[in-house]
């Protein structure tokens, strides 16, 4: 089974975020970086079936020089081997630049199955799988909480609204979107990071595939969320004053 995991590197949690001068993005420098953390179920989720069914896992990435490291996390982890589309915009660029690209380099090579994570810490779309599967005319199903092989196809579990969940039978190939805690990830072992030193990683650049970055929509303006909240003294007696907080409540916040 040919397993393509996409992965974005983010900024860790962690970090101090601090905007940037042309308030477009945040300051880098400020920022750790780490693997997106449903990408991360992801990646285990391919290692697992790997380990199952045989085949190779392949670490797949659009980003900046920098991305290279989350490749190296997941060759140390268990992947086979990496594929990094390099371009300093890919860090603030929209879903449908990121998904063309991922599927242009999926596209290139035999492919059974594609994962990514549901969403992205960063930005949150949940849109980037949906558009691979569209641009790579695979099925696919999102929020996948399970995933079993069966008779040359697959058997996933889905999670719905309000604890529900939805089993579903697909051919392969396929692209799933996985939900955080479908596993528990594993860490990279000492062998396992000396290993991904040898294992081989290929960088294309956007123009390479074909994919034309200036199309992308960027992020025009960030700032932080406007304070609204006021706070005010209500005075007087208990009773003048419990009288005054209900009126308030009926007519101002509405709350009764």
């Amino acid at each position: 089974m040919n397993i393509f995991v996409c992965l974005k590197q983010v900024g860790a949690r962690d970090s101090a975020l601090r905007i940037a001068v042309d308030r477009k993005w945040v300051e880098d420098e400020d920022l750790n970086f780490e693997m997106n953390e449903p990408d991360a179920f992801a990646l285990e989720e391919g290692l697992r079936l790997k380990e199952k069914h045989g085949g190779e896992v392949v670490a797949v990435s659009a980003g900046p020089a920098r991305a290279a490291s989350t490749i190296r996390e997941a060759l140390a982890k268990g992947a086979d081997r990496g594929i990094l589309i390099e371009d300093d915009r890919f860090a603030q660029a929209d879903a449908l630049c990121i998904a063309r690209a991922l599927a242009a380099a999926v596209g290139r090579e035999a492919h059974d199955l594609v994962l990514t994570g549901l969403q992205s810490d960063d930005f949150g779309f949940g849109q980037t799988g949906v558009i691979m599967a569209e641009l790579l005319n695979l099925p696919h199903a999102t929020i996948v909480m399970q995933v079993q092989a069966e008779d040359g196809g697959l058997r996933v579990k889905r999670e719905l609204e309000a604890g529900w969940f939805q089993n579903v039978s697909m051919p392969l190939p396929a692209l799933l979107t996985i939900q955080s805690g479908i596993n528990k990830v594993r860490y990279a072992t000492l062998m396992g990071i000396k290993r991904a030193r040898k294992k081989p990683l290929v960088t294309h650049t956007a123009g390479e595939l074909g994919i034309d970055m200036a199309a992308s929509q960027t992020v025009r303006r960030l700032y932080l969320p406007h304070k609204t909240k006021q706070t005010q003294f209500i005075t007087g007696s208990g009773k003048e004053a419990a009288a005054a907080l209900l009126e308030k409540l009926k007519f101002e916040a509405r709350a009764l």
